[in-house]
C-alpha cells in the first residue's frame, strides 16, 4: 500500500490527494464520462470535475475532501483541463472489477499550471506511475441556477426513475417533464413513432420524499442530452429534481460509495427551445 506518511517530495506539488480505493473516484467519474475532456477544479472542499456538451448540458462530479485520507492544496483554487478517457484508463489500470485481492490505492499529485497530473497506483505490491498531460481550462458554462429562482423541487428514491428511463421511447427526440402542485404532480412524457407515453407519480407516493412545487411547469429537454445522466442514475439512491423560472433543469444524484461515504453528481440541462409543449397536450 502507498505510504500513509507525508513524503517530503510532496512539497513540490500544489495538490496532493491520497485514498485507499481508486475505484471510489473512478466510479463517480464514469457517471459523467460522456465526453473525452473534463475540467478539474480543486479547492479546500475537494474536487469538482465538469463535463459539458453543446453548451446545453453540464455534468459536475463532486468528490469531497473527506473521501481522501490525505488531502492538501497550496492555493485557494486550482483548475486544469484533462482527457477524462485517459484518466479513467489510468485509474482502472489494474482492472475495474471487484478484486478479491484488495483495493488499488491512489496518490494524485499536481504541481501547477502547465504540469501533468501524476497518478501513483498500487495493488498487491505492484506500483504504477501515470503522467497525464493537462491543458489550460476552458471557461465553463454558468447556468446561474440559484435557489431563489427555483420554482419546483422534488426529492425521490432513484429506484422508480430507473424504471422510467429504462422504458423511455427511444424514437422520441424529447423528454417532457411536468411538475405541478396539482395532479398529475410529476409526469414524464415521450412522443415517439408509436404515440405518446406518460409516467406519473403522485406527491404522496412512497417513492417521493419531498415535494415542493409552487407552480405548474411543463418543459421539454432533448433526450440525447439527458441520456448520459442515466449513468449517474444507475449508481444513485436518491435524486433531486429542480426547475427554475427559465425552465432549466437540475438533476442531483446522491451516490453512496463503497466505504459508506456520499458523493454527488449533478446535471444541468437547458430546455429545448424548439419544442412547443402545448402541441401534444
Amino acid at each position: 500500500m502507498l505510504s500513509s506518511q507525508r513524503d517530503e517530495s510532496d512539497d513540490q506539488y500544489l495538490l496532493v490527494a491520497k485514498l485507499d480505493n481508486a475505484r471510489n473516484v473512478s466510479t463517480i467519474l464514469k457517471a459523467i464520462h460522456f465526453k473525452d475532456t473534463a475540467t478539474v477544479f480543486a479547492s479546500s472542499m475537494g474536487l469538482k470535475v465538469t463535463v459539458e456538451d453543446a453548451k446545453c448540458v453540464q455534468a459536475n462530479a463532486f468528490i469531497q475532501e473527506s473521501i481522501f485520507y490525505e488531502y492538501s492544496i497550496g492555493e485557494d483554487q486550482l483548475a486544469f483541463k484533462i482527457n477524462l478517457t485517459v484518466l479513467l484508463e489510468c485509474l482502472t489500470i489494474f482492472g475495474s472489477s471487484l478484486s478479491a485481492s484488495g483495493n488499488t490505492s491512489l496518490k494524485m499529485c499536481y504541481a501547477g499550471y502547465g504540469c501533468p497530473l501524476i497518478l501513483m497506483l498500487e495493488e498487491d505490491g505492484v506500483l504504477t506511475d501515470c503522467s497525464i498531460k493537462t491543458l489550460e481550462p476552458d471557461e465553463v458554462l454558468d447556468f446561474d441556477f440559484c435557489n431563489t429562482n427555483v420554482l419546483n423541487k422534488i426529492i425521490m428514491k432513484s429506484e422508480c426513475l430507473k424504471e422510467v428511463f429504462n422504458e423511455l421511447d427511444s424514437t422520441s427526440s424529447v423528454l417532457q417533464i411536468l411538475l405541478s402542485p396539482d395532479q398529475p404532480f410529476l409526469q414524464f412524457s415521450t412522443f415517439g413513432d408509436s404515440g405518446s407515453m406518460h409516467s406519473s407519480f403522485p406527491k404522496d407516493s412512497e417513492m417521493v420524499e419531498s415535494f415542493q412545487c409552487s407552480q405548474t411547469q411543463t418543459n421539454r429537454y432533448k433526450l440525447d442530452l439527458l441520456k448520459p445522466s442515466v449513468k449517474a442514475l444507475a449508481l444513485s439512491s436518491r435524486i433531486s429534481i429542480r426547475t427554475d423560472n427559465r425552465g432549466f433543469l437540475s438533476l442531483q444524484y446522491m451516490i453512496r460509495i463503497e466505504d459508506g461515504q456520499i458523493c454527488f453528481v449533478e446535471y444541468y440541462c437547458a430546455p429545448d427551445e424548439e419544442a412547443h409543449p402545448s402541441d401534444d397536450l
